[in-house]
């Protein structure tokens, strides 16, 4: 049976990727399908973790906040996770009392990261603070007078740090940060954070002309291997992405044209687009640019499951270039008329029309962990359930293996 997931960026003060919070579904019938309670949800996380997906896929490294019930927990399902590598989320449906107490004790006496989630300030959770990690705010429904009795609660408790979930805006972010907030979750770091007049460099245009050329059906090898030949910079990265294991080649690798011929133009398109992205990583959350690669290669995928081989360039660049306004702090509109793209492009990333642009609202459903949704635009562009799954869990694998090559 298919497991679903999604996973929810938790980042820190820096905007640096601290964990992720992993959602899980069973199926895309309903958030919870009938009979399918949080008990079997946690459940059927666990099994995925430890049989299917694997947290290394999913979080590449990072921490994984898992939910966990009170059956769960008085069952210590916890234990069957390594504690290096998860946090002990404890849901807000969970009561206070003896023996939670005692098995949250437990648990950080063997090593574990504990959260409580959606935190209702109540006394008698004081005498859970000395064992517990984080506590999980939930912006929208908590007044900034609860907030402030939370901080005066922990006080005396400084190795307790905040997380401020569900935060949408930029505004919301410095907020929080200046109540003492250590970690956000929300999507927040994928809006723009100041409308203005943006400036593109020369690197980013010279990549964009890259990438138009090569989104051509015949494009010019000469051109590209000149432009790739004035810039030692982008030469250097080209030679080693083309000599990394990933790609199988016979003999080593002394020329730019050998390089291109190494990759190939899918690869060569690929490995362009993703250059441009790497390029707001000085800036911008890496999330942000994960994100980009990890849509660039699901749409192209949905392009290439559908039938439309010879549309996944175009959804590779859609999909990569989706996030631009959140890169580079503006409009979409008014960045792509900067940049030498098809109208076609254009009018799908404004608009998200269209094939393509279905493909964009499924993958960003998908990073909601918006099941609705997720079905709904799955339906739309005639594919199952289970194929979106798997092709999602496989554009987060090839964006990992490829993270550290450009």
């Amino acid at each position: 049976m298919a497991l679903f997931a999604a996973r929810q960026p938790i980042l820190d003060i820096d905007k640096n990727l601290f964990a992720y919070e992993l959602l899980f579904r069973e199926s895309l019938e309903n958030v919870f399908p009938k009979g399918f309670n949080d008990n079997v949800a946690t459940t059927k996380i666990i099994e995925g973790l430890q049989f299917n997906l694997g947290l290394d896929t999913l979080t590449k490294n990072k921490l994984a906040f898992i939910n966990f019930t009170y059956d769960t927990l008085m069952n210590k399902y916890p234990l069957l996770l390594p504690n290096d590598q998860v946090v002990i989320e404890i849901l807000e449906t969970v009561k206070p009392g003896k023996k939670v107490l005692a098995v949250v004790q437990e648990l950080k006496e063997k090593g574990y990261i504990i959260a409580l989630d959606d935190y209702i300030h109540e006394d008698v959770w004081k005498h859970f603070y000395p064992y517990i990690d984080i506590i999980k705010v939930d912006w929208p429904v908590t007044t900034l007078e609860t907030i402030k009795e939370i901080i005066n609660a922990i006080r005396l408790y400084p190795h307790i740090r905040l997380l401020a979930e569900k935060i949408e805006s930029y505004d919301e972010f410095k907020l929080a940060l200046d109540l003492g907030f250590t970690y956000f979750q929300g999507y927040f770091f994928s809006k723009p954070e100041v409308i203005e007049s943006p400036t593109i460099s020369p690197s980013q245009f010279a990549l964009t002309q890259l990438m138009t050329e090569l989104s051509k059906t015949d494009p010019d090898t000469d051109a590209v291997s000149k432009v790739f030949e004035n810039d030692v910079n982008l030469s250097f990265k080209l030679l080693r992405y083309a000599q990394s294991a990933i790609f199988k080649r016979r003999a080593d690798i002394s020329t730019i044209k050998q390089a291109l011929v190494v990759l190939g133009q899918q690869e060569l398109r690929r490995f362009v687009s993703l250059l441009f992205a790497a390029q707001f990583s000085d800036t911008k959350p890496l999330v942000l640019v994960s994100m980009s690669q990890i849509r660039a290669r699901f749409c192209e995928q949905l392009a290439e499951l559908s039938g439309q081989q010879t549309r996944g360039e175009t959804a590779f660049l859609v999909g990569l270039l989706s996030l631009l306004d959140a890169l580079l702090d503006s409009t979409l509109e008014s960045l792509l008329e900067k940049l030498p793209l098809s109208d076609d492009v254009k009018h799908i990333l404004c608009d998200k029309q269209g094939v393509l642009g279905e493909y964009l609202q499924l993958v960003q459903a998908l990073e909601k962990g918006d099941w609705p949704a997720v079905k709904t635009c799955s339906a739309n562009i005639g594919l199952s359930e289970e194929d979106v799954n798997e092709q999602y869990q496989l554009a987060l694998a090839w964006a990992a293996e490829r993270e550290n090559l450009t």
